[in-house]
């Protein structure tokens, strides 16, 4: 028989049992959503200013509490205090940027033969993701009641004290109560979820296999769905980069926060002629980076999310190792792997992969733990094939100063974010996010992408009272 609860250790101690965590079945859920929709037409009803007042008392409410937050979730998902600030000092930036949008929306406007209407889709299903537990699902929800929807909200498991703890923040800050309702539960919830008939759109963050479950759900209930799946991000350093600088911006993308990122560098492409000098220059820049305990505050990397994550990730590198699949291996922090504080969390010691078999499992999947794959180009058509040579496309980086390069990468690289001279982890809430490929479905998040997600168009001809012209009427559509 199915267990009805689901147990969430500490990554950082893993003997630390922190709470179970109630799998909501089909009455839980079709309760929720029943709760959200009737709370839906006052919420339509109720003025653009206030929601936007609303959001930005969120958004000081969050930065009053980022201190507390990040403590949360060092303890709870193992992420290190100084991201975890950064991550809530994110989400408070982006909903302020969400109410300047509500803020210039125009909800109808008029052209010669009628009436262009953004109407909202009612009620949004928001199915978050763990590794940011406070500006993924704000990032969804804060749109969603912007313009005008009420929403159901499952949450990762090993997220779901933080989950509770945005929900109090929300409800403090004076969003209704019925206008956001938690879930908790696992994939068996959000499939359900996704399948309730009154269910008027879903967006999710997650693998991509879990992209694809969700996907084929709403495609058959015809519903909108938007989708971020993650990235095998990959940054191309050429033989005219600055390769310290470049090394120190892999190291940082690829191993902050376990590479625990959906943005984070997994992959490395380097000319052959700079690889031995871009490795050196790797490892130096991998060893400033402090591994240890999540709640200290120089920490950058942590634990990753569980011990059963830490085994998978151990097995794979031993396969590796004793296989010959890669020509090196190297495993880094070596002074720290000893220490007890190592064996009692879910900790990973940071390796790089060089790998040039661009089909290799460990090339093509994405693995959410601080591992980076690097591999060898002769020429920059070479590199771009391997850049692109993955399913996913969310976000490609380019270490060169030739505008040549730089232009060849902007018509080849196919990813939904490009960068230059960067590291891929990290984007800005301003601007809008998505990938390409098995990487993203639907319309990005956040910025202009927002208004095409949680609203559709509604065309008006003539005016109430009013009888419709006919002659104008195009009969052949």
């Amino acid at each position: 028989m199915k267990p009805t609860l689901l147990v969430h250790r500490s990554p950082r101690c893993t003997d630390h049992l922190l709470f179970e965590v109630p799998i909501a079945g089909a009455s839980e859920i079709a309760l929720a959503v029943e709760t959200a929709q009737r709370a839906g037409p006052d919420w339509r009803r109720t003025a653009f200013s206030t929601r936007q007042r609303l959001l930005e008392t969120v958004a000081s409410r969050l930065d009053a509490a980022a201190s507390d937050l990040a403590r949360q979730m060092a303890i709870e998902i193992g992420k290190p205090l100084s991201y975890g600030l950064e991550e809530v000092r994110r989400a408070a930036q982006n909903l302020r940027d969400v109410a300047r949008y509500a803020a210039v929306h125009v909800p109808e406007k008029r052209e010669n033969a009628g009436i262009v209407r953004y109407q909202p889709l009612n009620l949004v299903a928001v199915i978050s993701a763990w590794n940011n537990p406070v500006a993924i699902p704000l990032g969804k929800i804060a749109p969603a009641l912007a313009y005008g929807n009420t929403v159901v909200w499952k949450a990762a498991p090993a997220a779901t004290y933080i989950a509770h703890t945005v929900l109090r923040l929300l409800q403090d800050a004076g969003v209704p109560a019925d206008t956001v309702r938690l879930l908790t539960g696992d994939h068996t919830t959000a499939r359900l979820l996704a399948a309730n008939a009154n269910v008027d759109a879903v967006t999710l963050t997650g693998s991509v296999q879990s992209g694809y479950s969700i996907q084929e759900i709403c495609a058959k209930r015809m519903v909108p769905f938007q989708a971020e799946l993650g990235g095998n991000n990959a940054a191309i350093v050429w033989d005219d980069a600055d390769i310290g600088y470049a090394a120190t911006q892999v190291a940082w993308g690829a191993f902050a926060f376990a590479g625990q990122r959906c943005t984070a560098n997994r992959r490395v492409i380097v000319h052959t002629s700079r690889f031995e000098s871009f490795l050196r220059e790797l490892e130096t820049a991998t060893h400033r980076l402090t591994w240890d305990d999540p709640l200290k505050e120089a920490t950058e990397i942590g634990p990753v999310i569980s011990l059963a994550k830490r085994d998978e990730v151990a097995a794979m590198v031993d396969r590796i190792r004793t296989g010959g699949d890669a020509h090196r291996v190297v495993l880094l922090h070596g002074a720290s792997a000893e220490q007890p504080w190592v064996k009692v969390g879910a900790y990973v010691r940071p390796v790089i992969i060089c790998c040039d078999r661009p089909e290799h499992p460990v090339v093509q999947e994405e693995t959410m733990a601080p591992l980076l794959v690097v591999q060898r180009a002769d020429d920059f058509g070479q590199a771009l094939a391997l850049c692109n040579g993955v399913r996913q496309g969310l976000v490609s980086s380019l270490f060169s100063v030739s505008p040549d390069l730089q232009r060849q990468f902007l018509e080849e690289a196919r990813a939904g974010v490009l960068k230059f001279n960067a590291s891929t982890a990290g984007v800005d809430v301003t601007l809008p996010f998505g990938g390409w490929k098995a990487s993203g479905i639907g319309p990005p998040e956040h910025s202009e992408g927002d208004r095409c997600f949680y609203t559709r168009i509604q065309t008006v001809y003539g005016k109430p009272g009013v009888q419709f012209d006919s002659s104008r009427d195009e009969s052949w559509r």
